[in-house]
């Protein structure tokens, strides 16, 4: 069974992951867990609590098929938890790697972003992590995805449902329905 584990920090932004794992789990039948560092509850930017299944420290790469890192304020802090070696080692293990809004930091950190099309918040959002993909960064507001790499800016939940779901070859008729949902609010008014 397909399995996409979200690492949550405090203070998370808790509309960036919310369909993807909503749609992932209810209609798709995946499993979805929450993990968190050290496996301590947080609290979100709404206020909602969040009992992880898992530290984060205990991911195994082998135990998953996708790896996505939530956004929220942790990943802009001095003391933000450090990623790098999971992250890397669910890359090599073949598996997707996915990062919206100030979780891209994560995936910039670990180098994950050096030589792959990638977005985030703004071209500004990922230098001051040490990155060195700012030739291969996209300025769009649509999520990216490079081989099992996806990324999004904050405002991009859609697309990055869409993203990550694509990396696992979940894209379908019944997922094109639903971002035709999502995307009915934003047509103009005739």
């Amino acid at each position: 069974m397909t399995k996409i584990v979200t690492i949550l920090t405090e203070g998370y932004a808790d509309w960036e992951t919310a369909l993807l794992n909503a749609v992932a789990r209810q209609y798709y039948g995946v499993t979805t867990l929450f993990a968190t560092p050290g496996g301590a509850p947080v609290t979100s930017a709404g206020g909602l609590r969040v009992m992880p299944d898992l530290a984060a420290e205990a991911i195994d790469p082998a135990d998953l098929d996708a790896l996505v890192v939530n956004g929220g304020t942790a990943w802009r802090q001095p003391d933000a938890p450090d990623l790098s070696a999971l992250l890397c080692a669910v890359r090599d293990a073949g598996k997707t790697v996915a990062g919206i809004c100030d979780g891209t930091l994560a995936l910039a950190r670990a180098g994950l972003l050096d030589a792959v099309a990638h977005t985030s918040n703004s071209p500004e959002n990922l230098p001051p992590t040490g990155y060195r993909g700012a030739g291969h960064y996209r300025d769009q507001p649509q999520a990216v995805a490079d081989g099992r790499i996806v990324t999004a800016a904050g405002t991009a939940p859609v697309g990055f449902m869409v993203a990550v779901l694509e990396t696992l070859g979940l894209r379908n008729g019944d997922l094109d329905f639903y971002v035709g949902l999502h995307a009915a609010e934003h047509r103009a008014a005739a």
